[in-house]
């Protein structure tokens, strides 16, 4: 079996002018990166706004695990059906992060025969975009620094910064650190921190931004610190926003690549839905919806961290309204919540599948809270036996929701149709979608709601820091934001460990965070990791450079 990045380098792509005049883009209305690569333009986005939005397909899936489900795969694999099928669509994804790329959990490009191309470039440094957040952010704490160095003229506590530097790359070496050491031309010496990129407020800001001075805006909004008499000091008070926003001024603009197939695919942006919001950018799934009748994007992680920040948060910030939610699931993963260790997933068993299925039963009913029609896409691996498939489908038509085998890491477009047929049926049902709390409600009742009704909890446990800041936040007018809840992803509950459909818990807030430049609050559970680390063995041994100047190792 070839490798994926065999597959892709057998690819036979078009040019990217010419997917872009399959979608009635003009070459003007581009900017080029390469042949395969470019950028839509900020004046061919102001002209596509007013067109009439085509429908919007959210697909999620239940808890990963280590066998691994194929979310991305199934996505773009539904665009290239979609269009097998006689519909116009394009897929909107998010860009890859390098910490999973160089660490165990890969890129974001797909696998099989339903990837986008070009992998390796997508996968890498594509077109700059996490290397301008990442300067961005760290400019605004060079700025803030200095602003320490130079005289302090707004009174900054250094023991109460609130931004982090960031990279992107998982280096647990860099989460806690004293900087500014070496005397006093270095600067105040403090206490600092390193986040991963995707999970910085910069990041969520890029992602939620709907144009450059929306964007100029909400960096500007970002709380930096607190002064020594306990007021708020934004990114605006230390004059950093506007040459930020100059080093976003290409990032914000969405990538165009395309499928295996030469089907549009729109990449831009890229937060993880552990620690942030989760979603590609508001301008790349507007921009999709705007030129296309269907608008194919994911959500991060399982539907309870994915899906929820995108129905949550970014429809309820974009104005959004999902037609149609797609659940991928897979006989593997039922397996894995029923015990099986991964070294035996491949064997049938029936008994296990049963014990397992109240796992994609808790994601089923959480996702009909949202009054939008489903369909579960059974993504097929080739130890799956009739038996076992059998048993989904059945259990799918025990819970109302339809259902459909996928096989597009194997046969590409062609292993989607019937999913995208019973994707084109849903999106034409009734549709009652709303949010699954006010954001008007006390923040509490917010944090509580999604704790019992996504995740199962009986209750919310604070840890006294948590909250302090809720209500510290709560004077500074956060009260009525959305809440982004920071949590593992392996499991409904915030222990990675209780599989299945766990009961009988609490959720653990143990500590909050204003992202005021985003729009929500950001409450942290048990001990999620904003800045990860490297395995023992690291996907990154494997990847090198070949006698002919090839990469290989990439997946």
């Amino acid at each position: 079996m070839l490798k994926d990045i065999e597959i892709a380098r057998n690819a036979e792509m078009k040019k990217i002018t010419d997917v872009a005049r399959d979608l009635n883009i003009s070459q003007d209305d581009i900017e080029l990166y390469g042949k395969y690569k470019a950028k839509l333009s900020d004046d061919f986005i102001n002209e596509v706004k007013n067109n009439k939005r085509g429908k919007l397909v959210l697909v999620t899936a239940v808890n990963p695990t280590p066998a691994g489900e194929g979310k991305t795969t199934v996505t773009i694999g539904l665009g290239d059906s979609m269009a097998k099928i006689g519909k116009k669509a394009v897929i909107a994804l998010r860009e890859p992060s390098l910490g999973p790329v160089f660490g165990i959990k890969g890129g974001a490009a797909g696998g099989g025969y339903s990837q986008v191309v070009p992998m390796e470039d997508i996968n890498l440094h594509f077109t700059g975009d996490m290397h301008a957040i990442t300067s961005a952010n760290n400019l605004m704490c060079a700025i803030l620094d200095n602003h320490l160095q130079q005289g302090n003229e707004l009174g900054i506590d250094q023991r109460r910064i609130m931004v982090k530097r960031c990279l992107d790359m998982n280096d647990r070496a860099l989460r806690n650190i004293v900087c500014s050491l070496g005397g006093k031309l270095n600067g105040i010496p403090r206490e600092d921190h390193f986040i991963i990129t995707v999970a910085s407020e910069v990041m969520a800001i890029l992602c939620l931004s709907t144009d450059l001075f929306d964007l100029k805006r909400r960096l500007g909004n970002i709380l930096v610190a607190y002064t020594f008499d306990g007021k708020p000091v934004y990114c605006k008070d230390i004059k950093a926003n506007g040459a930020m926003t100059v080093l976003l001024k290409d990032a914000i603009k969405p990538n165009l690549v395309q499928t295996l197939e030469n089907n549009p695919a729109i990449m831009h942006g890229g937060p993880f839905a552990n620690i942030a919001h989760g979603c590609n950018s508001v301008r790349a799934t507007e921009t999709a919806l705007r030129i296309a009748d269907y608008c194919i994007t994911e959500a991060g992680f399982g539907s309870d961290l994915g899906a929820e920040k995108f129905l949550d948060i970014k429809c309820r910030l974009a104005g959004f309204k999902p037609n149609c939610i797609v659940l991928v699931a897979t006989a593997r993963s039922m397996k894995y919540n029923g015990g099986v260790e991964k070294e035996r997933l491949s064997e049938e068993n029936i008994n296990a599948l049963k014990k397992g299925s109240v796992n994609l039963g808790a994601h089923i009913d959480n996702l009909k809270k949202y009054g939008v029609p489903i369909v579960v896409a059974i993504n097929h691996f080739y130890a799956d036996t009739q038996n076992e498939i059998e048993f989904i489908k059945s259990f799918c038509a025990e819970k109302g929701v339809d259902c459909a085998v996928t096989k597009c890491f194997a046969e590409g477009g062609a292993g989607g149709i019937e999913l995208a047929s019973k994707v084109a049926q849903a999106c034409e049902k009734e549709n009652n979608f709303h949010y699954l709390y006010d954001e008007n409600m006390p923040v509490k009742d917010k944090i509580e709601i999604i704790a019992k009704e996504i995740y199962g909890a009986n209750g919310v446990v604070y840890s006294p820091d948590a909250e302090k800041s809720i209500n510290e936040f709560i004077e500074l007018g956060a009260g009525k934001m959305p809440v982004c809840i920071a949590k593992t992803q392996y499991s409904l509950s915030d222990n990675p460990k209780l599989l299945g459909k766990p009961n009988d818990f609490k959720i653990t807030i143990s500590s909050v965070d204003l992202s005021n430049g985003a729009g929500f609050l950001v409450c942290r559970t048990g001990s999620v990791m904003t800045m990860p680390g490297l395995s023992k063995f690291p996907a990154a041994f494997n990847i090198d450079i070949d006698d002919n100047g090839d990469t290989v190792g990439l997946f």
